[in-house]
């Protein structure tokens, strides 16, 4: 078997190749792109080829950035229509692709990697952890009202039609006539958010990607602020029985999120309101007035997590308390394995390698878990993944690795 780079010459075999290793046809091609496979970068991609020279799996990479917490900007590989075709599995060409991608990102000195994983098992043994976490809110249009805020000082609940926050106001534009406004607000939100990952331009210009990234018709709440600035908008459409699904609520803050919600779940001739993507314990569901009505659905992982390089990555993320650690992390996909002392003193970090003994033994895929901030390591340690090597080990790596935000990534690739 042979694992090669790929060239623009090889896009139609490449996208053929994945397309039967999941079983599916592509599509037709389009005038000026739209498809997913129109953002390769051809330049990152892997074919395997056997011994006859016939292409049997592939592997791709985007370029992205990631936010950490702190915000924090790093570059990331993003992995991408990795497949095997159903006559070569259990050969090892997985692993193989997979190898030679970790071996290509490091060269490319990038020191995390990330993807989202089509099956939960298959990915772990390479060392990736799932590290963001997302959830569908369904609201029956019949029991959407707000809540007004208890709390002594707080705006009143935004959201009938035409208005917004005090002194904002939000207007329908179709997803055609606002890309350029998508574009932008998305990147203000993407900036300031940890886990979510940079939309190239590339990707709006070419509709490369799931709505509202795609040029799918859909109808955009933008919200403006009170000097007419764009700084949220709800990309949605109405389906069968009514219903009006939310691909993506981004906003700059949650009052501007509020005035979004309030919107559609306001909006006439609808029978429900899907929100597609809610991070973790959002606030909307609370901010209903029957706290019932929201029934919380397809709470899964999202992008899973993989680091390369343990210093650095460390290293690169912003902290929130101070204290010390020793980490003894173990790769065996890699056949790697380090011990480091994390000492973190006013939000920045220093890792270094040590003799000390462990204060957690530890899974690289299990520390792309904790990087983010998502998972607090005492969880892992009482599923039995992470190892605590003293009583008060698991409080002090909880209370070093807490983040202010919740980590959550919207971005399909």
């Amino acid at each position: 078997m042979e694992i090669r780079p790929t060239t623009d010459e090889d896009l139609d075999v490449f996208v053929d190749t994945v397309h039967t290793a999941f079983g599916h046809f592509p599509e037709s091609p389009v005038a000026g792109g739209g498809r997913w496979w129109s953002a390769l970068e051809m330049d990152r991609g892997l074919l395997a080829l056997s011994e006859d020279g016939r292409p049997v799996g592939t592997a791709a990479a985007y370029s992205f950035e990631l936010t950490l917490p702190g915000r924090a900007l790093a570059p990331v590989s993003g992995v991408s229509a990795v497949g095997v075709l159903p006559s070569h599995r259990r050969r090892g060409v997985l692993g193989e692709l997979m190898r030679r991608q970790l071996a290509d990102v490091r060269s490319r000195g990038e020191f995390l990697s990330v993807l989202l994983a089509s099956e939960a098992p298959i990915y772990g043994r390479f060392g990736y952890g799932p590290a963001t976490f997302t959830a569908r809110l369904t609201v029956p249009r019949h029991r959407a009202a707000l809540a007004v805020p208890r709390a002594p000082g707080a705006p009143a609940t935004a959201g009938a039609p035409g208005t917004g926050t005090a002194g904002g106001t939000v207007e329908v534009l179709r997803r055609a006539d606002c890309g350029e406004i998508l574009e932008e607000v998305y990147d203000r939100y993407r900036r300031a958010q940890p886990g979510a990952l940079s939309r190239p331009h590339r990707w709006w210009a070419l509709g490369a990607g799931q709505s509202p990234v795609s040029s799918a018709p859909r109808y955009v709440a933008v919200h403006r602020d009170a000097d007419g600035a764009a700084d949220g908008y709800a990309s949605y459409s109405i389906g069968e029985h009514t219903t009006l699904t939310v691909d993506e609520t981004i906003a700059t803050d949650d009052a501007v999120f509020t005035a979004l919600a309030g919107f559609v779940l306001g909006h006439d001739l609808v029978s429900k309101v899907v929100f597609r993507h809610v991070p973790p314990e959002h606030p909307l569901r609370w901010q209903l007035a029957d706290i019932r009505a929201g029934e919380v659905g397809g709470h899964g992982d999202w992008l899973w997590v993989r680091l390369l390089d343990v210093p650095r990555a460390l290293t690169a993320r912003g902290w929130f308390a101070d204290g010390e650690l020793v980490l003894d992390v173990d790769d065996p996909f890699l056949g790697e394995r380090g011990r480091y002392l994390l000492t973190v003193r006013e939000g920045r970090a220093e890792c270094v390698p040590t003799d000390r003994q462990p204060d957690l033994a530890l899974d690289v895929r299990d520390l792309g878990s904790l990087y983010l901030g998502g998972i607090a390591p005492s969880t892992l340690v009482r599923a039995g993944h992470i190892r605590a090597c003293r009583p008060d080990a698991a409080a002090l790596a909880d209370a070093l690795f807490r983040t202010e935000d919740v980590p959550h990534c919207l971005h399909w690739f």
